[in-house]
């Protein structure tokens, strides 16, 4: 029998986080984001080894950073270049339910010259999140013209 090398409900692309305490970030993701928690495997000592969080069809994975060694955290590496960009119904709300539960803001709600209203936030574990709501259909000439007068003010 053939395997389907997709594996049903997956996605082709899905993160992987590295987490000092994935269990409270399970929590906050499946809290301020709206993820399903899919599955999750336990580690010694309550570290979790793996977890999958299901968000429209989107899948993110994630583990405790000690069941893997060589796998650091933003935090262990001084930051990171990575930004998870996420579209939700109200991105005002979901700003604001982050920065309740230890969130950092980085940008605070504002809109876009391309049409969407989005915000940025780092997570308690240092993982940075911009936050958006599409509010208006922007055509490419009008966000042309809106980029060129963003560099002109």
């Amino acid at each position: 029998m053939a395997v389907n090398p997709i594996p049903e409900g997956y996605p082709r692309l899905m993160a992987y986080l590295s987490i000092d305490g994935a269990t409270d970030a399970i929590a906050f993701y499946t809290e301020v984001f709206g993820f399903k928690e899919k599955m999750r495997m336990p580690g010694p000592d309550g570290v979790i080894g793996h977890a999958e969080l299901e968000l429209a069809g989107s899948v993110l994975m994630l583990a405790d950073s000690a069941a893997a060694e060589d796998f650091p955290t933003p935090k262990k590496l001084g930051g990171t270049p990575v930004n998870m960009t996420l579209y939700t119904e109200d991105v005002d709300a979901t700003h604001k339910a982050a920065l309740a539960k230890g969130a950092n803001e980085l940008r605070a709600p504002e809109d876009q010259f391309y049409g969407d209203r989005s915000a940025t936030v780092e997570d308690p574990w240092g993982h940075r999140w911009t936050v958006m709501t599409h509010v208006e259909d922007v055509s490419p000439e009008e966000m042309e013209k809106r980029m060129a007068a963003m560099g002109q003010g």
